[in-house]
């Protein structure tokens, strides 16, 4: 019997996929996907989440400011991803990325300046930092290492400029929020 492929290995072929297609095919769909709010503004007219294009609230998950962005956050979706898919299984794990997509973006948008664009999936791979802490902690396993990588990457948020730490920390919250009703057993 053939084993099915992950949905973590998928999710970084489809945003892997699509930054080459936007890298060397269709360059605009960079703008097109990317997370904006949009709007009137000054120097005109911009369609974003605000003009009804509620999509990019997912699919800034298929973009990447460049080479490096994307390899670290796939090495972080396949660092985290993986485990987090093998305690959870393939639908609460999806059901978390997304609900952590969905979650840094909103974050990103409400307490965000509304003429950037953001892009990136690094807000849904926060959550799912969340999710591996709150699964360490609930199965009573030494959490402190995830602690201390989540730190270091709130750090590393904060201290260099370009970053969306409203995403970031909008991920984070989702990420526990969600996954700790998923891991909760009734002790008999």
């Amino acid at each position: 019997m053939k084993e099915e492929q992950s949905l973590t290995t998928s999710l970084i072929v489809l945003i892997s996929g699509t930054f080459l297609l936007t890298e060397f095919v269709f360059p605009s769909l960079q703008s097109q996907f990317a997370l904006f709010y949009g709007g009137s503004y000054a120097n005109g007219y911009f369609p974003g989440v605000s003009t009804g294009q509620w999509y990019r609230l997912v699919t800034v998950a298929l973009t990447h400011a460049g080479w490096l962005h994307l390899i670290f956050n796939m090495l972080a979706l396949y660092s985290i991803g993986t485990p987090v898919e093998a305690f959870l299984g393939r639908v609460r794990f999806g059901f978390i990325f997304l609900g952590s997509l969905l979650g840094a973006s909103a974050a990103s948008l409400y307490f965000g300046p509304h003429n950037i664009y953001a892009v990136g999936a690094s807000g849904a791979i926060y959550g799912l930092f969340g999710s591996l802490f709150v699964i360490g902690k609930r199965a009573g396993a030494n959490y402190q290492n995830i602690t201390g990588v989540i730190i270091i990457n709130l750090l590393m948020t904060f201290t260099i400029s370009g970053i969306d730490w409203r995403a970031h920390l909008g991920g984070l919250v989702t990420g526990v929020v969600l996954t700790y009703p998923l891991t909760f057993r009734k002790r008999t």
